[in-house]
């Protein structure tokens, strides 16, 4: 389920320095570059292979993290003569530096993915190319792959296309940034154009019943000895934002499907009894789902800053959003069955963040071949059968979720046995045999999840109910469950 982004003070990341550091050795996260991988990054650096088309003249822009030096993506947004809108999205070609076999590919085919913690990150490409010369910094000239998606008035995308070319971003923006300037008037005409697309993009995705979930940011501090966790609400922009990325992804597994080979981020839909028990946690917790109202259009009327809200969408976005899958297909005659991605509500697939996700070196150049009406280098066909496994192994997901869980345990480690209020979010009636005294609670504050264990009553899903805090402390062994509950009877 996603994750809320979790940021956290300085103080914070030093307190916990030693058990990041067992944590991505638990994980077997890579260590330092080999340096053969780094001479090869240099030199890669200095050589990358350039095209021939100049859109230097594009006065593109990022949209990141203040702190961010990896940025993939960058864009210019303008109004088309005719009407409707036309976007530019670049996105950095690390195909032009990483030669097919060499160190720097069979290093990132062992890495995946860039894995973030809290306190750092381990990156997919050494910083000479991922923070360096392959990145999106402004006011440098890097090759790219840059995307034009025309739309109507309506936000409908009704034309893309793909095609190498030189760029150079003139501004790295901030999301803070970019929300004041749009909400204060003073944003340029380009900017300004991200709420009016983003807006008319999230309209489309609400009429083809796709999910976008918002949860709130975590903010966690150390202060006099003990750690305090809040919550900040998203932006906007991040949505708007998010938007072009997800147009992105969905133009590219068009094309794919139209041209033969690919490789589609795919997504199955919840089973009936999963709707039918959501449903039931919904009426427990005090929130209306009329029979007719789909999962989609309940998940944009809920607030995550309410305690049963958030309780539902951690449960819901687990059990109605199933683990997604890479599936990939090298002509007509073998495309799977399963193309779409439920989330989405459309085939799509990544292609977006080529410096940090393996895979999308690979989509971006089936994109291309395919606008080009060439065959795909052979070096990505190769690829195509051993790619979905590959990502399996990626460690991201599971370095996100420890990551929140040795955090969360030590916002609590200093109120064990302390007792709380919660609301019961799942139990282990699914277990084989079923168990009823066994599931996850989530406390009303801080909305932290955790085990909970109940001495001789059922649990009953989206019950409200008192609980004991057993334990809490980052350090202790993941299959020993960070954070323990136990019910309290009243």
């Amino acid at each position: 389920m996603p994750r809320r982004p979790m940021h956290m003070s300085e103080a914070a990341k030093a307190a916990l320095r030693s058990a990041f550091q067992k944590l991505r050795t638990d994980l077997h996260a890579p260590k330092a570059f080999p340096p053969t991988v780094l001479e090869a990054a240099d030199a890669a650096a200095h050589a990358p292979r350039l095209p021939d088309k100049d859109a230097t003249h594009l006065p593109l822009f990022t949209i990141d993290l203040p702190t961010s030096k990896d940025l993939d993506q960058a864009m210019y947004l303008e109004r088309r003569s005719g009407g409707g809108f036309r976007v530019y999205y670049a996105i950095a070609d690390v195909a032009a530096f990483v030669a097919p076999d060499g160190a720097l590919d069979t290093e990132a085919h062992k890495r995946i993915v860039t894995l973030y913690f809290p306190d750092g990150k381990v990156p997919l490409h050494p910083p000479a190319l991922s923070e360096g010369a392959a990145s999106l910094l402004p006011y440098q000239t890097v090759p790219a792959l840059l995307w034009q998606h025309d739309l109507d008035a309506h936000g409908e995308v009704t034309a893309s296309h793909v095609s190498r070319a030189l760029v150079r971003s003139r501004d790295k923006l901030d999301y803070a940034g970019v929300q004041h300037a749009i909400d204060s008037g003073t944003a340029e005409e380009p900017v300004a154009l991200l709420r009016d697309i983003g807006t008319l993009c999230e309209a489309v995705e609400a009429a083809r019943d796709g999910i976008s979930l918002t949860l709130p940011d975590q903010e966690v501090t150390f202060e006099d000895g003990s750690f305090r966790l809040s919550y900040r609400a998203p932006l906007a922009v991040d949505g708007w934002n998010e938007q072009i990325s997800l147009m992105t992804g969905m133009a590219a597994a068009r094309m794919m499907l139209d041209s033969g080979p690919g490789i589609l981020r795919t997504q199955d839909t919840a089973p009936p009894q999963e709707v039918t028990r959501l449903r039931h946690i919904a009426q427990r917790l005090g929130i209306h789902w009329p029979p007719r109202l789909s999962y989609a259009q309940l998940i944009r009327s809920l607030d995550p800053h309410d305690q049963k809200h958030a309780a539902f969408l951690h449960e819901a976005a687990g059990a109605l959003l199933p683990k997604s899958d890479y599936k990939s297909f090298r002509d007509h005659d073998h495309i799977p069955d399963q193309t779409g991605h439920a989330a989405i509500a459309a085939p799509y697939t990544h292609c977006t963040a080529p410096l940090r996700r393996l895979v999308d070196r690979y989509a971006g150049e089936l994109c291309v071949a395919a606008c080009d009406g060439q065959a795909p280098p052979d070096w990505v066909l190769a690829a195509l059968d051993d790619l979905p496994n590959t990502m399996t192994k990626a460690k991201g997901g599971a370095a996100d979720r420890r990551s929140v869980d040795l955090v969360e345990a030590a916002v609590l480690m200093d109120r064990v046995g302390g007792v709380f209020d919660a609301t019961v979010i799942d139990t282990d009636e699914e277990e084989n045999p079923p168990n009823r005294r066994e599931g996850q609670v989530q406390m009303a504050d801080p909305a932290v999840v955790g085990r909970v264990t109940s001495a001789d009553v059922d649990l009953e899903l989206g019950a409200s109910v008192r609980v004991r805090l057993e334990r809490a402390h980052p350090a202790f062994p993941d299959r020993e469950r960070k954070i323990l509950f136990s019910l309290v009877r009243e």
